[in-house]
């Protein structure tokens, strides 16, 4: 077939009257001899979006390259053939966000279920991501569907899968994913009214919401009378996150009025992640004017947190703590609580909790990305990843969970009021006590995919012999196994001194990103801080020199 019949035959099946007047208008243009369309339909036939890392995830828009309801009602044809396989009566939640079609693709993905005879049952509304997780253990599931692209830009959405049973409702990984991906390549050659459905589809009941609520307040220390600001950075968190605070007995929050419901234009931000320069700039602006303690700022689908404080150096006063400060902060506040069981975080994240875990006498494991990596953790007691994701409570959700991470970071705030200490002050102790650590990164957005590949086959070619004048020691190259790990596309480079610099593409975003670490024990608190610091800042140049 060619390009123009394979875009007919999109045509012929799509559902959605919107996608298919989008590609009615490519296809006409195409046939009066535009380059452009021709280009952009050569690239939305291009091939599939991989169904890998975070399941599904890209633009929407029509084609097999784009977020739509024909791939997505593939995509649950394909999970439900699984499923079917793996056991006979299978059961599956499917939850959503408040983006653009996210409402449609959980009701398409639930009436397919249903049709090929699994049990499925939807939530009631949008909710985050966290409520899905903590679902498919709590009605003891198959399997739980989040229609969600989390903190992407508007323009996406996406489709992640948790296996439960066995898995214990963490997101799946190999050999699962490409097993899914198999029954979904022979479910996308039916055309989309082809696929059997069901409007046998039971929603779930309120209470599956309140007691979510309930077991998050339950980890909540004795609160202090905090002063904070609460923004759901145009997501569906601020319903959920402000009832669980106020079970937990905390003062209900400052919120961000302009970025309190769910909008999935995210007209305020750039990109709606609190990572991103800016997106915490109206969060900052109310705590000055309401003279708050600190601000926690959600993502959209709130399966993480960011963390402001007041800071004098900063412009405005206020700065977010790195991913990395709250991970073994939160760490640390895991590791008192607790005699046994098991630390872990990801190998991009800092190696200030392998150090925690070390001083107090508890296990640590290190894994490759991914939430789906380190909920699997055995023995596992706290987890994180320095891109702003913390599991606080393994025995109640297996993933990254911006609200109970919101409850410990509030609790780990009054625990400092009660003892007469500040944040600076607790974290020198830290320093003291496990080390100063350093951490940034460079994310490079790019425009052309391919550039990404390239950028990594350069530097596999010609490692670096050093980096900003640091010597680097040695070079590891994770696609050719590294630690036991399967092979992954990560560059680790070993510097003079014990810093480190890791590479790698996103899973889930057109970035390639570089992680740079390192650590002083030397001196005072502050100077160990300085020092790493230093060392970090060279390692930055350095890196932006090569990458850049």
């Amino acid at each position: 077939m060619s390009l123009l019949d394979d875009a007919r035959a999109w045509i012929a099946q799509d559902p959605d009257p919107v996608t298919r007047t989008e590609l009615d208008a490519l296809v006409a243009r195409a046939e009066a001899g535009e380059d452009a369309a021709t280009a952009d339909l050569a690239e939305r036939f291009s091939g599939r979006l991989d169904f890998g890392t975070a399941g599904l995830r890209g633009e929407l828009g029509a084609g097999p390259m784009r977020m739509n309801r024909v791939l997505v009602a593939q995509a649950a044809a394909g999970l439900a053939a699984y499923l079917l396989e793996r056991e006979p009566n299978p059961s599956v939640v499917v939850g959503y966000d408040g983006r653009h079609n996210s409402a449609v693709f959980a009701r398409d993905s639930a009436a397919i279920l249903a049709g090929a005879g699994v049990q499925a049952t939807i939530l009631p509304r949008p909710l985050p991501t966290p409520v899905l997780a903590f679902a498919v253990r709590e009605l003891r599931a198959s399997a739980g569907v989040m229609v969600t692209a989390s903190h992407n830009p508007a323009r996406d959405n996406g489709y992640k899968v948790y296996l439960g049973g066995a898995d214990g409702g963490s997101q799946i990984v190999s050999p699962a994913d490409g097993e899914i991906a198999a029954e979904i390549e022979r479910a996308a050659t039916v055309a989309f009214a082809d696929h059997p459905t069901s409007t046998d589809v039971h929603t779930a009941d309120e209470s599956l919401v309140d007691a979510y609520i309930s077991r998050t307040a339950e980890i909540a220390s004795e609160p202090a009378p905090l002063r904070y600001v609460y923004t759901a950075m145009h997501g569906v968190g601020r319903e959920v996150a402000e009832k669980v605070f106020a079970q937990a007995g905390f003062a209900a929050p400052v919120v961000v009025a302009a970025q309190a419901d769910p909008d999935p234009d995210f007209p305020t931000v750039a990109f709606p992640n609190p990572e991103e320069p800016g997106a915490m700039d109206l969060a900052f602006a109310a705590a000055r004017e309401s003279g708050a303690d600190l601000v926690i700022a959600n993502d959209p689908d709130a399966d993480r947190v960011a963390v402001g404080v007041p800071d004098a150096d900063a412009a405005g006063g206020w700065r977010r703590l790195t991913g990395n400060e709250v991970g073994w902060l939160l760490g640390w506040k895991a590791a008192r609580a607790s005699r046994t069981g098991t630390l872990a975080c990801s190998i991009v994240s800092s190696p200030a909790l392998r150090e925690v875990a070390r001083v107090q006498g508890l296990d640590f494991v290190e894994t490759l990305t991914g939430f789906k990596w380190i909920s699997r953790a055995p023995g596992l007691i706290y987890g994180y990843e320095e891109a702003l994701g913390y599991l606080v409570d393994p025995d109640k959700v297996r993933d990254k969970d911006g609200i109970s991470a919101a409850v410990a970071v509030l609790s780990l705030f009054s625990e400092l009021r009660a003892a007469g200490e500040t944040l600076e002050s607790h974290l020198d102790h830290f320093a003291l006590e496990f080390g100063a650590f350093a951490s940034a990164q460079i994310s490079i957005r790019v425009a052309d995919l391919d550039e990404i590949p390239r950028t990594m086959a350069r530097l596999r070619a010609a490692p670096p012999t050093e980096v900003g004048g640091i010597l680097v020691e040695g070079v590891d190259d994770y696609l050719l196994g590294v630690d036991g790990f399967p092979a992954n596309d990560i560059l680790r480079l070993r510097l003079a001194g014990g810093g480190r610099v890791i590479v790698r593409p996103s899973g889930t975003e057109p970035k390639l990103k570089c992680y740079l670490d390192a650590s002083s024990a030397h001196g005072s608190a502050s100077e160990r801080r300085a020092a790493a610091a230093a060392t970090v800042a060279t390692l930055e140049a350095g890196m932006r020199a090569l990458l850049e």
